[in-house]
């Protein structure tokens, strides 16, 4: 799930232990042109705080002045509408005559928000049902592919698990690209067996181990909301962890390192029991081209490569660093301090 929509969890849990009277609402349907997409959270406390956002901004003040004015009083959820008209529309920023359908549901400790979240922590994908007329909710592990539903009867939800992120190596650069990624509520751990590399290596946040990469690719159970990036330049750390990425379900899968070296790794790899559709999916040179050149500018054309995948952006739309006059092998390999 999204990081915006996670800390609506994390904050309504917040609220509801602190005993203030809170509500979750919900995008359930959109007509026209709609800033947010369905499924989109926010969270409104009694005093008027949000987090989380359904809008541009608009629907968001109209929420906030009805709870100043009138406070918070539901006891079951409701279905409300807005910008049906055309002047609702222009009103509230819905272009075109767009309109936007809220489920708004009173939150209180049968909500199950706090149960939600642990499970989330369990990397669990998890559906959520509420009973748009008794307001009971109710959990289960969600199966693959689930979408949400919304009926006259309930409002089923779809949460986690958070997107997960393996780095293989502790340099520079791996630094940079964990500190960028937690913020972007990635799941982060990096993995380097080398004490050397170790040695005063911490990022808050970050789980370090020292495991051999391929065993903890393994272990990982890597899915389609996980990612592998390799960036220690020395094959004997990165190939075989490569190799079990590539035949997992990981929605990502990127190495460091210039053309020529790439081409060498791309041949090693082929001599192991990859197939070339599976080959295929190694992004190397990593990251798209915005002419990065130091570390943390690298992180973030890293992580722009993964951010386009993850949101499945047309391959045709984007410009790698493979197909840019320079790689960032041929411009890093000085800076993260490794044999090209």
């Amino acid at each position: 799930m999204d990081s915006i929509d996670l800390e609506v969890l994390k904050t309504s849990a917040a609220w509801i232990a602190a005993g203030r009277r809170c509500e979750l609402i919900t995008v359930i349907k959109t007509w026209g042109s709609s800033p947010r997409p369905v499924g989109a959270t926010l969270a409104i406390c009694e005093d008027g705080t949000v987090i989380g956002s359904v809008s541009g901004g608009c629907i968001e003040d109209d929420l906030i002045a009805r709870v100043r004015d009138e406070g918070i009083s539901r006891d079951i959820p409701e279905i409300v509408s807005y910008g049906i008209t055309a002047d609702e529309a222009h009103r509230f920023g819905l272009p075109c005559g767009g309109t936007i359908e809220l489920a708004i549901e009173p939150l209180s400790g049968r909500s199950r928000i706090a149960e939600l979240l642990v499970r989330l922590e369990q990397h669990e994908l998890v559906q959520r049902r509420l009973d748009l007329q008794t307001g009971e909710v109710e959990l289960a592990k969600a199966a693959p592919g689930a979408q949400m539903q919304v009926s006259e009867r309930a409002m089923v939800t779809l949460h986690g698990p958070r997107w997960r992120l393996l780095i293989i190596g502790a340099g520079q650069l791996s630094r940079f690209l964990a500190q960028i990624a937690t913020a972007m509520d990635y799941h982060v751990i990096v993995c380097d067996p080398r004490e050397e590399y170790r040695a005063g290596w911490h990022v808050d946040g970050v789980q370090l181990v020292h495991d051999m990469p391929d065993d903890i690719v393994i272990d990982m159970k890597l899915d389609r909301r996980s990612a592998v990036v390799a960036l220690t330049h020395d094959p004997k750390l990165d190939d075989l962890a490569l190799m079990e990425a590539l035949k997992s379900d990981a929605f990502y899968v990127g190495a460091i390192g210039s053309r020529l070296n790439n081409s060498k790794r791309r041949g090693r790899l082929l001599e192991f029991d990859l197939t070339a559709e599976q080959l295929a999916r190694l992004h190397g040179p990593i990251g798209l081209y915005i002419g990065s050149k130091t570390p943390s500018e690298i992180a973030i054309s890293i992580l722009a490569e993964m951010t386009a995948i993850k949101n499945g952006v047309p391959t045709g739309m984007l410009v790698p660093h493979a197909a840019s006059p320079v790689a960032p092998g041929e411009a890093v390999c000085a800076v993260d301090s490794g044999a090209v």
